[in-house]
C-alpha cells in the first residue's frame, strides 16, 4: 500500500508557523529563491529523475514475479522519471509543483506497483513536495488550500484500497494475533501514512517559520545598527554643542578684556601714550588669540547635522579648566573611587580651549571608570610637554558585565580632541585596566 494520510491543520497553530512560536504569517512574504537555490533545485530534479528510473529497474529485478511495466514496458520508467522532474521548480512554483506531484503520485500507483510501492524516489518526491508548499509558498491561504486537497485525495485512494482489499479478502495471514490481519494493515498503513505527511508538513512549515524568524532578526540587527549610528551621531552633535557654549565663553572672556584695555586706551591717549601702546597690545594679543580659537572650533559647528533634533546642554558653573582638576579629583574621591594625581613638566598658560577640553576629557574617564568599570582607584597624569599638553588616566579594574556602557563618552572625547588638532589612545591596557590617554598641541606665545 501506498504511503497515504488525511492530514489537517490543528485550529490553534497557523500553518507557516513554527511550532511553539506562535508568529503569524501576516505582515511578511517570504521572498523567492535565489537563482543559486533554483539551480539546486534543477540538479536535485534531474538527478531524482534519473534515480528514479534507476530504482524502478531495481525494483523490477527484485519483484517476485513478472512486473507489468505498463504501457509499451515503458510506461514505469517514464512515471518514475516524471514524478521527480517537477521538483526542479520546487521552490519557484512550489503549490504548482505540490498539485502535479500529486496527481502523478495517484497516477503512478494505479497503472505500476512496480515504480511506486518499490521505488522509493516516488515516496520521497512526494513528501518532498508537500515540504516546499508548506515551506516556500508565499500566499499561505492557498498554501492551506492545496494541503488539503491533496490529503483529502490521498485519503479517499487510501481508504479505497483498503475497501478493495477487504471485498477481495486479499489481507490474510496464517498467525493468530490480537487483531485480525485485515485491522492490523490498517493501523499500521494509517500509522505510516501519519508520520509521512504530517512530517512532510510540520518540516514546511518549520522551515517557513525559521525563514520568518531570520528575517526579523535581519530586521532588528539593522534597526539596531541604524539606533547605533545615530546615538554615535548624537553624541558627537551633543559634545560640539558644549564645545561652542564653552567657546562662547571664552571669546566673551576675551572680548570683554578688549573692550576693558580699549576704554583705558582712550582715556589715557593724550596724558600717557606709553600705557596706551601697552594697552593696544593687549587689545591686539587678545584678539588675535580669540581669533584663532574660532577658527579652531568654527568647523565643528558648521559640520553639526541640522536634522538632528538636538536639545542645546544646560549651562554649568563655574567655567571647567586644567587648573580645576585637583577640585574634580577631590569630588570623585569621595564618591568612592581613589584617583591619584601626578603633574609632570613645568605648567604652561593653556589656551583656554584646550584647558577646558582638559578638564572635560579627565571629568568623562572618570565617570566612565565609575559607571563601567570594577575598578577602585585610578591616576591621572598631566604632562606638560612645551609644544603640547597630555592628558593619562588609567584605572586597575575590568569592564563591568552589565551594563556594558555604549561608548559614547569615547566619541566625545575623540570628536574633541580631533577638532583641537590632537590625538588619542583608548582602549584596555596589556598589563590589565583601562587608558585614556590624549595629546593636544598647544601654540606658543598666546595668551590664554
Amino acid at each position: 500500500m501506498a504511503t497515504l494520510h488525511l492530514g489537517s491543520t490543528p485550529a490553534a497553530a497557523e500553518p507557516g508557523t513554527p511550532p511553539g512560536i506562535g508568529t503569524p504569517a501576516d505582515g511578511w512574504t517570504r521572498p523567492g529563491p535565489t537563482r543559486e537555490e533554483q539551480r539546486n533545485d534543477l540538479i536535485l530534479g534531474v538527478v531524482l529523475a534519473l534515480l528514479g528510473v534507476f530504482g524502478t529497474e531495481l525494483a523490477r529485478g527484485g519483484y517476485p514475479e513478472a512486473a507489468d511495466l505498463g504501457l509499451g514496458g515503458v510506461e514505469a520508467y517514464v512515471l518514475s522519471a516524471a514524478i521527480a522532474l517537477p521538483l526542479c521548480l520546487r521552490r519557484r512554483y512550489p503549490i504548482p509543483v505540490l498539485l502535479v506531484v500529486a496527481a502523478l503520485f495517484v497516477v503512478t500507483g494505479e497503472r505500476t506497483f512496480v515504480a511506486f510501492g518499490g521505488n522509493l524516489v516516488t515516496q520521497a518526491s512526494m513528501f518532498m513536495a508537500i515540504y516546499a508548499a508548506t515551506a516556500w509558498a508565499r500566499d499561505r491561504r492557498l498554501m492551506k488550500a492545496a494541503n488539503g486537497l491533496v490529503f483529502v485525495v490521498m485519503f479517499g485512494w487510501l481508504t479505497l484500497n483498503f475497501i478493495e482489499a477487504l471485498q477481495a479478502n486479499a489481507i490474510e495471514g496464517p498467525n493468530k494475533a490480537l487483531l485480525s490481519p485485515y485491522v492490523s494493515s490498517v493501523i499500521l498503513g494509517v500509522a505510516l501514512n501519519a508520520v509521512y505527511f504530517f512530517g512532510a508538513y510540520f518540516w514546511g512549515r518549520t522551515a517557513w517559520g525559521i525563514a520568518r524568524q531570520r528575517y526579523e532578526l535581519e530586521r532588528q540587527a539593522a534597526e539596531l545598527a541604524t539606533q547605533q549610528q545615530a546615538n554615535a551621531r548624537r553624541a558627537v552633535i551633543d559634545e560640539r554643542l558644549r564645545i561652542s557654549r564653552e567657546l562662547h565663553d571664552v571669546v566673551a572672556h576675551h572680548i570683554s578684556s578688549i573692550g576693558v584695555q580699549a576704554g583705558g586706551a582712550r582715556r589715557v591717549m593724550e596724558k600717557d601714550p606709553e600705557a596706551a601702546r601697552n594697552a593696544l597690545s593687549v587689545i591686539e594679543e587678545s584678539s588675535r588669540t580669540a581669533v584663532n580659537e574660532m577658527r579652531q572650533l568654527l568647523g565643528m559647528l558648521r559640520a553639526a547635522d541640522p536634522d538632528l533634533d538636538v536639545d542645546t546642554p544646560e549651562t554649568k558653573a563655574p567655567r571647567a579648566g586644567a587648573d580645576r582638576l585637583p577640585a574634580l579629583i577631590a569630588e570623585v574621591n569621595g564618591e568612592g573611587l581613589a584617583v591619584g594625581f601626578h603633574q609632570i613638566g613645568a605648567p604652561l598658560q593653556l589656551p583656554e580651549t584646550v584647558s577646558v577640553s582638559v578638564y572635560r576629557i579627565a571629568q568623562e574617564a572618570l565617570t566612565n571608570v565609575r559607571r563601567h568599570s570594577t575598578a577602585r582607584s585610578a591616576h591621572i597624569t598631566l604632562r606638560y610637554l612645551g609644544d603640547a599638553v597630555e592628558l593619562e588616566v588609567l584605572d586597575d579594574g575590568r569592564p563591568k558585565h552589565a551594563p556594558v556602557g555604549s561608548r559614547l563618552g569615547h566619541v566625545g572625547i575623540r570628536e574633541r580632541v580631533g577638532l583641537l588638532g590632537g590625538e588619542s589612545e583608548i582602549g584596555p591596557r596589556p598589563v590589565g585596566g583601562f587608558r585614556v590617554r590624549v595629546r593636544i598641541p598647544v601654540q606658543r606665545g598666546v595668551e590664554a
